[in-house]
C-alpha cells in the first residue's frame, strides 16, 4: 500500500475506533458558553442517540457517548467525568445498579448555567423536577422537541433523523421514579442496554411485556424519569412512542 493509502486507512480506523458521536448528528451551532459567572455545564440530554437504539453497549458505552458529546461541544477534555443516568437490572452474577447512585452528588447545571437540582434527593423530589425548558442538550438547545407541532410522520425513525426539532420526549432511564432499578422479572432496560429486540406489543408500547426500556418524559404532568415502557429496543420501536434513544448525562465530579 502507498503512503497515501496507509494515511487514508489510518484515518478510517481512527474514526471507527471512536465512540458513536457522529451517528445521526445533523449540523449544529457551536457550543454557546454560559453567561459570565454562570456555572459550567454539568448536565445535558444527548443531542443524538447511538446506532443500536436502546443497545448502548451497556453502561460503559452510554458513559462514553456522554463524554464524547460533552468534550466535542465544549472542548473541555479534563474537567469532568460523565455518566449516563441509567439503571441496570439484576442478572445472573450481576447485581442491579441504580441510576441515582452513579451520577455524583450534585449540584448540576444545564448548558445555560441554570441549576436543575442541588443534590440527588432534590433531583428526585417531584415527578416533574426536570421541566422542558431546562432539558438542554450539550449544545444548549432544548432537547426533547417540547412544543413542536405534532406530525403523523413523527413516530418513525426516518422522520426523526431528518427533523431534529420533532417530538422526542421519551428518554431512556431504566429507572423507577426514585432513580432505582426495577426488579428483574420484567425487562425495563433492553437487557441492560445491550438489546435491539422488538417487544411483543409493538404498536402499543405501554402493553408491551417483552423487551423494552423504561423511559422518562420531562413534560409538565409527566414523570421525568419513569413514565412507562417502550414498545421495544430498536430505533423504530422507540420512535413509535416519540423516542430517539436519548438519555440524560451528569457530571459526577
Amino acid at each position: 500500500m502507498t503512503r497515501a493509502g496507509w494515511s487514508i486507512a489510518g484515518a478510517a480506523l481512527s474514526l471507527l475506533a471512536g465512540s458513536y458521536f457522529a451517528f445521526a448528528q445533523l449540523p449544529a451551532p457551536a457550543f454557546a458558553p454560559p453567561a459570565a459567572g454562570a456555572h459550567p455545564m454539568t448536565f445535558f440530554i444527548t443531542s443524538a442517540g447511538m446506532p443500536g437504539g436502546a443497545n448502548l453497549h451497556g453502561l460503559a458505552g452510554a458513559d462514553a457517548h456522554c463524554t464524547d458529546l460533552a468534550r466535542n461541544a465544549t472542548g473541555d477534555k479534563t474537567r469532568y467525568t460523565w455518566h449516563a443516568y441509567l439503571s441496570t437490572q439484576e442478572r445472573a452474577g450481576q447485581p442491579a445498579i441504580n441510576a441515582r447512585d452513579r451520577i455524583g452528588a450534585g449540584p448540576w447545571y444545564n448548558a445555560a448555567g441554570a441549576m436543575i437540582a442541588k443534590d440527588v434527593e432534590d433531583l428526585h423530589a417531584t415527578q416533574d423536577k426536570l421541566k422542558p425548558q431546562a432539558v438542554l442538550d450539550e449544545l444548549g438547545r432544548q432537547g426533547t422537541g417540547s412544543g413542536a407541532a405534532a406530525d403523523l410522520r413523527d413516530q418513525s425513525w426516518a422522520y426523526m433523523q431528518t427533523h431534529p426539532g420533532s417530538i422526542r420526549h421519551e428518554i431512556l432511564t431504566g429507572s423507577q421514579p426514585d432513580g432505582r432499578a426495577f426488579s428483574p422479572e420484567r425487562d425495563h432496560t433492553c437487557n441492560n442496554w445491550t438489546s435491539e429486540d422488538e417487544g411483543n406489543s409493538p404498536l402499543r408500547a405501554r402493553t408491551n411485556t417483552g423487551p423494552g426500556a423504561e423511559i422518562g418524559q420531562p413534560e409538565i404532568g409527566s414523570v421525568w424519569n419513569s413514565h412507562g415502557i417502550s414498545g421495544g429496543c430498536s430505533h423504530e420501536a422507540l420512535a413509535r412512542s416519540h423516542g430517539a434513544g436519548l438519555f440524560y448525562c451528569f457530571a459526577i465530579n
